[in-house]
């Protein structure tokens, strides 16, 4: 009887390994559209090739320049230096990336999200009112989380959540941020909704909004 149930056990266990092994991937870009004659199209793949290990250099797991604010002079007042697989090739698969985000005083890295990673941020410098909101829930509400950083503390932002973070004071702030992707997207509502190309039909955005068409044109003006 312990050797069936034993058995029966490690038969579980099997099973539950193969169905964690035979998941899929995490996507790491917006889609990746199927083809069945790749001889005559470019090749993608979920991520990026790799070079043979034994070409790598230390210069594969560098960067610099993180030391530098970035330009704030824009009409949001913010700018995000990103380090990524981009930036740095060697975090090809590590699931992991940063960024510097500078604010101007009153700056604002608008509400946006990212699709493919979930965002843990630090204050280096100054104060900023941050947030993010929750998914739709089963009462239609959605729930906003939302605190005030000063220097030194930490916040963190759930995968695909819309969030925000606004420089509150008269002085410029500076905050990092480390994200679980390596190439983790960022969807800014308002351009999104607002200047996507082609535009969205203003008649599903007044409908959406619920306010005059001539609102809608003036915000499309905008992006």
């Amino acid at each position: 009887m312990k050797a069936a149930h034993f058995l029966s056990v490690l038969a579980v266990l099997a099973l539950a390994t193969f169905i964690t092994s035979a998941s899929d991937p995490s996507p790491l870009q917006d889609f990746c559209v199927a083809t069945n004659d790749p001889n005559n199209a470019p090749v993608f793949v979920n991520g990026k090739f790799c070079k043979d290990p034994k070409l790598a250099t230390a210069e594969d797991f560098f960067t610099s320049g993180l030391n530098i604010p970035g330009n704030t002079d824009n009409k949001v007042g913010s700018n995000v230096t990103a380090v990524n697989v981009d930036r740095i090739p060697g975090l090809n698969t590590l699931g992991i990336s940063l960024v510097r985000i500078d604010y101007a005083p009153y700056g604002i890295n608008p509400p946006h999200t990212h699709p493919r990673g979930t965002e843990i941020l630090v204050v280096v410098e100054g104060t900023l009112h941050v947030g993010f909101v929750t998914s739709n829930q089963p009462d239609g509400s959605n729930k906003l989380f939302t605190k005030v950083l000063n220097k030194g503390d930490v916040f963190v932002f759930p995968i695909g959540l819309i969030h925000f973070q606004f420089n509150t004071g008269h002085t410029p702030a500076v905050a990092f941020a480390g994200l679980s992707s390596q190439n983790f997207g960022v969807i800014t509502i308002a351009n999104a909704v607002f200047g996507s190309t082609p535009p969205i039909n203003p008649d599903v955005l007044t409908k959406a909004f619920q306010v005059d068409k001539n609102v809608i044109d003036y915000l499309q003006r905008q992006f």
